[in-house]
Parts: structure tokens; sequence; C-alpha cells
């Protein structure tokens, strides 16, 4: 990792702006080649879904993330990283997830990226809870086995 690069990582209920997030990381930087951004959005589940509530222990979630953001940053030649997870109760089409990492060049910055969203996916302290349209209790979320099944391709044997 570049001694002067550190990871931003933000977990907040309030949304994020893609944009100041690639422009912070980006400006006044002639190294930087390569942007990738990844943005995660709340999904209405085909009509099913009124909300999906995200739950974390706020200490422990950040350093995690934190955690796997300095990983990929040595794995990767890397400009930067951002890392901005929401939390609280999200309605269909709000923004949940936005990963942002910069390079000289396009196959670091995507395939950190993708370490990072395969994490987060599978691996992240978050819990979420699903409200029914129908206003049912909808329940806590397991990871989806193929989230899990993506993040080992990323251990290290």
């Amino acid at each position: 990792m570049s001694a002067h690069v550190v990871p931003l990582v933000r977990i907040q209920a309030e949304d994020f702006d893609t944009s100041a997030e690639v422009a912070r990381l980006t400006r006044g930087r002639r190294d930087v080649g390569a942007v990738v951004t990844f943005t995660g959005l709340c999904r209405d589940e085909g009509g099913r879904l009124a909300a999906l509530e995200l739950e974390h222990y706020p200490a422990m979630a950040e350093a995690e993330i934190a955690r796997i953001a300095a990983e990929a940053m040595d794995r990767w030649p890397l400009n930067g990283v951002s890392v901005i997870h929401r939390f609280g109760r999200l309605a269909p089409g709000d923004n949940i997830v936005l990963v942002v990492t910069t390079s000289s060049h396009r196959h670091a910055a995507f395939d950190a990226a993708s370490f990072l969203m395969d994490y987060l996916k599978s691996k992240a302290p978050f819990w979420k809870k699903e409200h029914p349209r129908d206003g049912g209790d909808g329940g806590w979320v397991d990871a989806r086995e193929d989230d899990e099944i993506a993040a080992r391709r990323w251990e290290r044997g």
C-alpha cells in the first residue's frame, strides 16, 4: 500500500454523492488512469419489498471494512479507495453502498473494486431485514450462496 494513501471508509445513514467521491480521489492527481465505481441499490424484489433495514455495530463494521480496504491497497497498485455503506431503513431505488477505486491502470481498479464488493456482500458485519409491501414480517436476510462463492476466489492459499 502506498504510504501516503489511506482508504476512506464511512458508514452513514445519509445518502452519498458519487461524483463528489470521484472528484475527491482524482482532484489534482496526474497519476490516475482509471476510476472504477460501483453503486449498490436497494431492489424492490419484484414489487414485494417496501424497504430494507440495515443494522450494524459501528466500531466493528468500520474497523472490518477499513481492514479489507487496506488489504485491497496491499494487493493492487491503487491510488485511492473509498467505501461508503449506508444503514437504516432504505426504500427500493435508494443507494446502499459505494465503492470507488483509482489506479494508474484499469485492471487493478476493476479487480480491487470487485474484491471489495465480494467482501461487502458476503462478510461485512451488517444485518439486513426485509419489510414486505404487504406489511408482513419479512425477516432477516442470510448471505446468498453465490455471494459466498464469489468471495472465495480472492482467498490466498
